[in-house]
């Protein structure tokens, strides 16, 4: 199958946050290195959207895309992986990711927020191997020594968490802002990769030197960085 014919699969997942002495921290899961997707990478809870995550109510063949569907899918992937219980209605959406085409996987994924309850963390022992209660800044700090690994998503919902001192202001933050969708265009560069996203100078053309606005993820061997800057 050519790349561009690899089917868009559904997914979700959950940013599971609590408040700590030192701020807030966030809930990550280590994927078996065995795994083809991100194997050994940290993550947030999540997964596949399947045809029983679709509310009843819902008909069509779109309807395994829709907000309501993922909604449920990270609540059972979240209880799956870690057990932690989550409740559809509580979950914020943050923004939605759309592997860009020429990837063998490519999965269409929302992105939620949660506060969690203080649950006892117990992960599945077969996808997930390990978990860790972090701050958003020692996880990117970690990436950058090269101590573990993050998915480019992860690292830009991590930078972005990192600016707030709170779950509440998490929570409030992302309610109050528009669903951010983002289609990555990766595009090489020396020392690495920049990865274009909407609104940025660059995003059409698939030039990173465009005169303008960014909004793109540089990805260089001597370390990430998230740029966003949208305003002229």
């Amino acid at each position: 199958m050519a790349s561009s014919d690899v089917p868009i699969q559904p997914a979700a997942t959950a940013a599971c946050l609590r408040d700590t002495r030192r701020g807030v921290e966030v809930l990550l899961l280590r994927r078996n290195s065995k795994l083809v997707f991100h194997g050994g990478a940290w993550v947030f809870p999540g997964g596949r959207v399947e045809e029983a995550d679709i509310p009843e109510e819902l008909a069509g063949p779109d309807a395994i895309q829709s907000e309501a569907a993922a909604r449920r899918a990270a609540v059972r992937e979240a209880n799956e992986e870690a057990s932690i219980d989550l409740r559809t209605q509580e979950l914020v959406p943050l923004s939605h990711w759309t592997t860009p085409p020429g990837r063998p996987r490519r999965f269409s994924t929302w992105f939620f927020l949660a506060g969690a309850r203080g649950e006892r963390i117990e992960v599945d022992a077969e996808e997930i191997d390990a978990h860790w209660w972090t701050s958003p800044a020692e996880a990117l700090r970690l990436r950058d020594q090269g101590e573990i690994e993050l998915p480019p998503p992860t690292f830009v919902t991590l930078t972005w968490l990192a600016e707030l001192g709170s779950v509440h202001c998490a929570l409030e933050e992302a309610g109050r802002q528009h669903l951010e969708r983002f289609v990555p265009r990766p595009v090489a560069v020396s020392g690495g990769v920049v990865s274009l996203y909407a609104g940025d100078a660059g995003y059409e053309s698939r030039d990173p030197g465009s005169e303008g606005r960014r909004h793109r993820l540089w990805m260089l061997q001597h370390g990430w960085r998230y740029e966003r800057r949208l305003t002229p």
